[in-house]
């Protein structure tokens, strides 16, 4: 099960009332890659535009993509390559040669793209250009085996009897109700301290748990998501700014945590108000630098992977983003690799940013809400 399968994106579900656990198929390709060419500096008039299902790619020349030349360009191979175990229809001689190329410098990364590669701006197909980045991020919670003190609110693997009992108990009948308690006995798979965090795990839909075992050991496990209680997803940010305790420009998720914190009694309130229960299978960690996996089936790189509308982009493909950093001015503008989608991630311009993990990447995904462009690099 790929992170997106059940994930509500982090700036979309802290305001939308979206649908979680919807994958958009990958449409098939709008258009025959035109056969691979040496010459980098073939004009932008030579290729047509290319129609999708929810965009159009316009051709453009490299000097159009703002900030081409200044970015870390060697930093995406290693999410190229692992792009390339899944290629995008037309990618196989590329991959082929992309499995068998190191960059020895960005310039060279660069060069080698620009000769087997055409930039295309990304747009609506009624023409609109500008569109909306936000960000992700896979969660990392501290968490113990067994309850104890502190660490007091359980995260559930599937109950035996889901199948049997559609819709399943709500968030709050779980929290309330013997009958649900029994239901889920003996399916812990761990503790975590803050409700918000079991929050948004389920939220996010995998997560990181950073686990002290019975000896005394710390490691870290990978949540995947493994099922839900088949209730409709409500957004807690979205319930606050109904309540008016958020104005919708504040709801972000440090937002949330910072009223959660400022209002205990009522953190059940906001917590019920989502009937959805997401519960989790256990899977190993064996190298903490791999992310989870994305839609496209392989792990996703920080900094370096975006979700996407398929129906815009497919899986695979290059993106040269530019936007902004969250709360900030400073461009934000590389190429990334198109590996992952969600309910929330819909349209031409759209795109879900990666953050990684840990307290940086919670805090910048939480925030981001940026104006975007986008430029898609498909063969020649």
């Amino acid at each position: 099960m790929t992170m997106s399968r059940c994930r509500a994106w982090m700036g979309a579900a802290i305001l939308g009332g979206l649908a979680a656990c919807a994958v958009v198929p990958e449409p098939q390709t709008p258009a025959a890659p035109q056969p691979a060419s040496p010459a980098a500096t073939a004009p932008a008039a030579a290729a047509a535009t290319l129609v999708r299902n929810r965009s159009r790619w316009v051709p453009v020349e490299w000097n159009d993509l703002p900030g081409w030349n200044a970015d870390a360009t060697r930093e995406v191979w290693p999410a190229l390559q692992r792009g390339c175990d899944k290629p995008a229809p037309g990618w196989d001689a590329i991959c082929v040669a992309a499995r068998g190329f190191t960059p020895a410098s960005d310039a060279d990364a660069r060069a080698w793209l620009q000769a087997r590669l055409r930039p295309y701006r990304v747009e609506s197909p009624e023409g609109a250009t500008e569109g909306l980045a936000t960000g992700y991020f896979e969660p990392l919670v501290a968490a113990q085996r067994q309850p104890r003190a502190g660490f007091r609110v359980p995260l559930h693997a599937l109950p035996d009897d889901l199948a049997a009992r559609k819709p399943w108990w709500t968030r709050q009948q779980i929290d309330t109700l013997p009958a649900a308690q029994a239901a889920l006995r003996g399916r812990e798979l761990a503790w975590v301290a803050d409700p918000l965090d079991a929050l948004l795990l389920q939220v996010q839909g995998s997560g990181r748990l950073m686990l002290q075992e019975p000896n005394g050991t710390r490691r870290q496990v990978r949540l995947a998501y493994a099922g839900h209680n088949d209730q409709p997803y409500k957004s807690v940010g979205r319930w606050l700014i109904e309540q008016g305790e958020l104005r919708p420009e504040q709801a972000s998720w440090p937002a949330i945590k910072a009223w959660a914190r400022a209002n205990p009694k009522r953190v059940n309130e906001m917590l019920w108000s989502n009937p959805r229960y997401v519960f989790f299978k256990e899977e190993p960690l064996p190298d903490p630098a791999i992310g989870p996996r994305g839609a496209q089936a392989v792990p996703l790189t920080p900094g370096r992977s975006i979700a996407v509308d398929p129906q815009s982009v497919p899986y695979g493909t290059p993106v040269w983003l530019d936007t902004t950093e969250p709360l900030s001015s400073t461009p934000l503008r590389r190429l990334v690799m198109a590996q992952d989608t969600g309910s929330a991630i819909t349209g031409a311009v759209r795109a879900d940013y990666f953050w990684g993990w840990g307290d940086e990447a919670e805090s910048q995904a939480g925030r981001m809400k940026q104006a975007l462009r986008m430029w898609v690099l498909w063969p020649r």
